[in-house]
């Protein structure tokens, strides 16, 4: 049994940026069948159906940032190009969990996540690790957000990098949304959380790294991904993504072919 191994595009992405086409065949000569979007890099939705038509592979996902997902125009041209899922990738401070645009961020949820069941598309939330804010109700924000919005109206992609980062076990998480996690993201690290991390992600954060903590290709870091894909197999999970949000000295095309080279020996 083997799951649909597919990677985000977030991971090539200055690649993508200088040959969009040309990165695209060499994601699919690595091996990959499948691809997340993270931006159309200036191309109409139209154009790049075409690409990828041309090259054999499948976005079956797209990161797209809340900001745009309050236009139809945006929501129709992923649904162009064929996507099943739109994820929301990051949210912004002010409205995360314990602050106070949190509740207001909850509805916008249920509004966009009927939008894409409107158009046969499921809406996907992207966790960090600052989702793990302990609610009045002792629960995690993250898990507050799928306890109260419907599955119809909003479905999770895990990335098992940022749950272990946040002190959670990567196992237990996809255990207990086994039936709500289509789209699972694979990532690797070393270290642990520091002050300043989100600089690595290409966020603006004036904190200074402080630890050791990096990316590394995945099955390089500490992850244990023998259990974690054991775990996967016993969920409903549609697929799996590999990212890497820095690759540092080595190139994001030989980032993701470790990626994926590593996968098939387990």
């Amino acid at each position: 049994m083997k799951l649909p191994v597919g990677l985000q595009l977030y991971t090539v992405r200055d690649e993508m940026e200088k040959d969009f086409l040309g990165t695209l065949k060499a994601v699919r000569e690595i091996g990959y069948e499948y691809v997340e979007l993270a931006g159309l890099h200036g191309y109409t939705p139209e154009e790049v159906k075409s690409m990828l038509e041309e090259t054999g592979l499948k976005a079956m996902s797209a990161h797209v940032a809340l900001g745009e997902l309050e236009t139809d125009a945006v929501l129709d041209g992923y649904k162009t190009i064929g996507c099943d899922y739109i994820v929301i990738p990051y949210l912004a401070e002010g409205s995360r969990p314990g602050d106070d645009g949190f509740f207001p961020f909850m509805d916008q949820l249920r509004t966009i996540g009927q939008w894409c069941r409107d158009r046969g598309m499921t809406l996907l939330y992207h966790n960090h690790d600052f989702e793990y804010f302990v609610m009045p109700d002792g629960s995690f924000g993250l898990d507050y957000m799928y306890a109260n919005i419907s599955p119809e109206l909003l479905q999770t992609e895990l990335d098992l990098c940022w749950v272990k980062v946040a002190g959670q076990e990567p196992v237990e998480y996809l255990k207990k949304y086994a039936d709500r996690a289509p789209v699972v993201h694979f990532k690797d690290y070393i270290g642990e959380k520091s002050e300043g991390m989100y600089n690595l992600i290409g966020q603006k954060d004036t904190a200074k790294v402080t630890s050791t903590f990096a990316f590394r290709p995945v099955g390089e870091g500490c992850q244990d991904f023998p259990s974690i894909v054991k775990a996967v197999y016993e969920t409903n999970a549609k697929y799996v993504v590999v990212e890497q949000d820095q690759t540092y000295d080595v190139p994001q095309l030989e980032a993701a072919k470790r990626g994926f080279d590593y996968l098939k020996t387990i």
